[in-house]
């Protein structure tokens, strides 16, 4: 599979993706380059052999792939075998376990989502003005029925893939996080609060 495609995910796949240092792994990967397990452990405070065993799981269910074209040989560096990858939810939806194992991926992805707006906003004064212009952390409330709201995924997803096509002078490395779900309305009663 060409490096910038985007695969659905399956099942054992994302089984595998429930464990918050394989989905840090990926990140790392896919943010910096290929790595050792030695460098990826260095990176988030992990050891090697933590590292190089979640790896070697990671390769297996076809995330990363060896880089052998990187390093001098004595070490086995890693590289990410695809940029992205899609989970459509309506499949784990009918079976409790499934539908369980995709909770605990939807949850590992909010927790790396999360430490990954912190790390921005930790470091946030390392970028120029014209960086921290473009940034956005909004939050928009809509109205829409199922239907809407996937027609809506539909059109972001697509640009989205337009833009990866680019390659600008001045472009930087953006993550881009979109979230899309119902939220439930309580209004405020006078007693209830």
């Amino acid at each position: 599979m060409p490096a910038d495609a985007v695969p659905e995910l399956r099942l054992d796949q994302l089984k595998a993706l429930t464990h918050p240092l394989r989905v840090a792994l990926l990140k790392e990967l896919r943010t910096n380059g290929p790595a050792t397990a030695t460098l990826l452990g260095k990176r988030l405070g992990e050891s090697s052999g933590a590292t190089s065993y979640h790896l070697r799981q990671l390769e297996k269910h076809g995330f990363v792939e060896e880089a052998r074209d990187t390093g001098d040989g004595r070490e086995r560096w890693w590289r990410p075998a695809f940029a992205g990858h899609r989970v459509e939810a309506a499949r784990y939806l009918d079976d409790p376990e499934h539908r369980a194992v995709l909770a605990t991926y939807e949850a590992t992805v909010a927790d790396v989502y999360a430490s990954a707006t912190a790390e921005f906003l930790a470091h946030r004064d390392e970028w120029s003005r014209d960086w921290l212009e473009a940034v956005t952390l909004s939050d928009f409330r809509l109205r829409l029925t199922p239907k809407q709201l996937l027609r809506l995924v539909a059109v972001v997803e697509r640009e989205v893939a337009r833009f990866e096509r680019y390659d600008s002078p001045g472009a930087e490395d953006v993550s881009v996080l979109f979230q899309a779900f119902p939220r439930r309305v309580r209004p405020f009663t006078e007693h209830g609060g």
